[in-house]
């Protein structure tokens, strides 16, 4: 487990936030300056994140400066802001994640989830799916495509966006959590049906922002911890009795794919 550190943003660099991107490299990402939140989620989400769309500008400046010096970002760029694409107002469940696979190929914008044609699954999700199936009695899913939770409302959501390739942990302290706890907020602004999934201590430092919302609590799926209180935990079946006690529909946990989620412009 890497321990969460945050630090302050960065000086943001003369020019940018007002009109420009301050370099080529900035503008592959798509929230650089000056793009609006707007622009970039569907609208239920954007008053929720406008406030930090500053913070945005200047990871962008951030994430320009590692492409310049030779790095590659993961996911790739279209896919940073992927977890957004999950309407506000569906959010039934969100699971925390750390930050992305850094492996190049496996990071896709959503908590644990990689490409349907990545084999094998990462190893944290394989523990998930060994989780799944001791829960639930569900076999273990063919791909690591998580798509099907994610149109039933579970949002994907790691705490920290992006990674550079090679290298765990190496965007954290940069914003993103910054980003990430906004987006908490409005979701727990918003109201329930609710549950939180938080999954070993970089998840856990997100409780005090959600306030009453339910929560269900373990040692993260990581080989490293798996074994020391996410394994036996049941998380998908508790998951289901707390929607269930809120008035919602449970999760079919079961429904790992289905058809991409095609974005709302409204």
């Amino acid at each position: 487990m890497h321990e969460d550190a945050l630090f302050d943003l960065p000086p943001t660099p003369t020019g940018a936030g007002r009109g420009t991107a301050t370099s080529p490299s900035e503008s592959a990402f798509p929230f650089a300056a000056p793009t609006g939140i707007e622009e970039l989620v569907p609208a239920d989400w954007v008053a929720g994140l406008k406030p930090v769309e500053p913070v945005l500008h200047r990871l962008a400046t951030s994430l320009a400066a590692d492409l310049d010096a030779g790095a590659r970002i993961l996911p790739e760029t279209g896919r940073i802001l992927r977890a957004f694409e999950t309407p506000l107002q569906s959010v039934r469940v969100v699971i925390v994640g750390q930050d992305p696979y850094p492996t190049i190929g496996h990071a896709v914008g959503l908590s644990f989830a990689v490409d349907p044609a990545t084999r094998p699954v990462p190893r944290s999700l394989a523990n998930i799916y060994r989780e799944l199936a001791a829960d639930l009695s569900i076999a273990p899913p063919a791909t690591g495509d998580l798509s099907g939770w994610e149109n039933q409302g579970v949002l994907l959501l790691n705490r920290v966006l992006t990674v550079r390739a090679g290298e765990a942990a190496s965007h954290r302290g940069l914003g993103w959590e910054q980003v990430t706890d906004a987006a908490i907020r409005a979701l727990v602004a918003r109201g329930g049906p609710l549950v939180s999934i938080l999954w070993g201590k970089d998840a856990l430092r997100l409780k005090p922002l959600l306030g009453t919302t339910p929560t269900v609590e373990s040692a993260h799926p990581s080989p490293l911890s798996a074994s020391r209180g996410f394994f036996g935990s049941r998380p998908f079946s508790r998951v289901n009795e707390l929607l269930v006690q809120q008035g919602s529909a449970p999760i079919d946990w079961a429904r790992t794919t289905g058809p991409a989620r095609m974005r709302d412009s409204s």
